[in-house]
């Protein structure tokens, strides 16, 4: 099963940023995340066996993760997959702490590969022209977490469909 640890959006910061997803999607077209859909990625494991992924759910729910704040006020793209995203510095410090320290025991349990480079971002809208984001709205958003989650994805025709796992101590 494909597997990804995650920070997800409260509901009333999921509608805001999904507010802020058909402004993008109006401009610059692609393919609209869902709500649903709405996260940030800490780690992503690619495929785990079924047994193997019952050992991280444990090793998940048994996490305590330090609270933070992530502040939200800029657009950013990846150009090459046409990816418009949300993110912003403030904040961004200690989730790479968390990240870093993700990763850092998730090697130690022998699981992923961790990437060379981290940048926190909320996807938005995929296989979109990212080239005109000049003069979108300004953004000021902030984020609450205190607890992350172990997500499955499964790929079919209409794109990726997460179901939750585990979820960390809050």
């Amino acid at each position: 099963m494909r597997l990804f640890l995650a920070l997800i959006p409260p509901p009333g910061l999921r509608k805001r940023l999904g507010a802020l997803a058909d402004i993008a999607h109006a401009r610059c077209g692609g393919r609209r995340m869902p709500d649903a859909s709405l996260h940030l990625t800490l780690a992503f494991l690619g495929e785990v066996e079924e047994a193997r992924a019952a050992e991280l759910a444990a090793w998940v729910r048994g996490l305590a993760i330090a609270p933070g704040v992530w502040r939200l006020d800029r657009w950013g793209s990846f150009r090459r997959p046409g990816i418009v995203w949300v993110g912003g510095d403030e904040g961004e410090a200690a989730l790479g702490r968390l990240q870093g320290g993700l990763w850092s025991s998730l090697e130690s349990l022998g699981l992923g590969e961790r990437p060379a480079r981290f940048m926190p971002h909320v996807t938005l809208l995929r296989r979109a022209a990212v080239d005109d984001l000049e003069n979108m709205p300004a953004i000021d958003l902030s984020w609450s977490y205190n607890q992350l989650e172990l997500i499955q994805s499964t790929l079919d025709e209409r794109g990726a469909r997460y179901r939750r796992l585990a979820v960390s101590q809050g």
